[in-house]
């Protein structure tokens, strides 16, 4: 039984309430309909077109291009997020790509872009993706060395290799950030739109994980591309990632807390119904313990989670320490939250099949992805050091 309890805190408005409870109720419909996870491509497929089709991915565009609000509002993302998590790990992936892999273009492209790719995305007909990982740079962007040739006034060529793209291989475009020399480091960089099928791009390899989601590595040689697809200025691409994860970076800390919830839900169940040394397990003060530890975590992820998400929907114009500390923190505590419950459900918990075990597997990425937990400590920090030496200046 979800708790729901915190839709009535003040981050939220009535219509948050609205619609986290209409795709809760949409989401337990259907979502375990669509997914197989052995066939996780046809499954992304599905989910996508089902959630175009309810009116949810409206939330990931702005309304002038179909979406539901006139800018991103991180509140609804993240309850969108948690929302799916909760259901399925590869639903919360299906909706999350397509709102990072569109970010970019809503964020700073041409209105010929956001005419372009928005619409077919809010409808579920289009799927996009985000490339900005090398084999050699992950969390440090400006080690980047794919590159952005010019190749005649009004085109511009890519080489490189991407990997661990997310939506790879399944795509229907790709943002895709590379080195176009304007300066040396992260002020040298540009983002540009690249359509799948575009000459050049081709998926060297698939990349399996323990949670199985779609995920390839990416060459592009030679591949053409006009400058009308580029996503900014010329070396602004630094600056669209990282206004990009300014917004989504928050709704993986969403994400890791629907999983949570989860956990904490199927640990509740199995306690009041196991047996042990006749009574219910519930009945153990040590079990009593890590379910009072578990809801606590929970509380405090959603708390740092939707102060985020708030804080950007009033106007900030960056969340870096809020968001950092919100990914940072939900998923660290969803990753404890959930081996607590493994270990409650004891030899079930790690059996395939049981809903536990799956939300072990799913959890362990997110400590990773968008920023591992280890560079959120460091943005942390060097944004605290920022504030106080700005104080100490004044």
């Amino acid at each position: 039984m979800i708790d729901a309890s915190f839709l009535s805190w003040p981050f939220f408005e009535a219509r948050h309430r609205q619609f986290a409870e209409g795709l809760r109720d949409w989401s337990a419909r259907e979502v375990h309909s669509l997914v197989e996870h052995h066939d996780v491509d046809a499954s992304c497929r599905r989910l996508v077109r089902r959630l175009g089709e309810g009116g949810w991915l409206k939330a990931v565009v702005p309304q002038a291009y179909g979406g539901l609000t006139s800018a991103f509002d991180v509140r609804t993302l993240c309850l969108a997020r948690e929302t799916l998590a909760y259901q399925d790990g590869l639903a919360d992936f299906a909706f999350a790509m397509q709102g990072l892999g569109t970010g970019p273009i809503t964020l700073f492209g041409s209105e010929a872009l956001k005419d372009k790719y928005l619409p077919p995305v809010a409808r579920g007909e289009a799927i996009a993706a985000f490339a900005l990982s090398e084999p050699e740079a992950g969390s440090d962007v400006a080690a980047m060395s794919t590159t952005a040739t010019p190749d005649g006034p009004d085109h511009v060529r890519l080489d490189g290799v991407k990997t661990w793209i997310s939506n790879g291989g399944i795509a229907d475009h790709y943002v895709v950030f590379a080195r176009s020399g304007e300066a040396p480091g992260a002020k040298g960089l540009s983002a540009y739109v690249v359509d799948a099928q575009m000459p050049g791009l081709t998926v060297e390899s698939r990349i399996d994980v323990i949670a199985p989601h779609p995920l390839a590595t990416l060459r592009f040689e030679g591949c053409r591309v006009p400058l009308s697809q580029r996503v900014g200025g010329p070396g602004e691409g630094f600056k669209v990632a990282m206004a990009t994860l300014d917004v989504f970076r928050s709704t993986v800390g969403a994400a890791a807390l629907g999983l949570a919830r989860r956990a904490l839900d199927e640990a509740l169940q199995h306690a009041s119904f196991r047996k042990l040394f006749g009574a219910p397990l519930g009945d153990l003060q040590l079990t009593q313990a890590s379910l009072a530890e578990m809801a606590t975590g929970v509380d405090t992820a959603a708390l740092l989670v939707y102060r985020a998400a708030w804080t950007k929907d009033q106007g900030a114009e960056r969340v870096t320490r809020e968001a950092a500390m919100a990914k940072m923190h939900a998923t660290e505590e969803a990753q404890r939250v959930i081996d607590r419950a493994v270990q409650i459900f004891g030899g079930l918990g790690v059996t395939k099949g049981v809903k536990v075990e799956e939300l072990y597997r799913e959890i362990r990425a997110l400590r990773i992805y968008e920023g591992a937990t280890e560079v959120q400590k460091i943005v942390i920090a060097r944004e605290l050091l920022k504030m106080h030496a700005q104080q100490f200046k004044n």
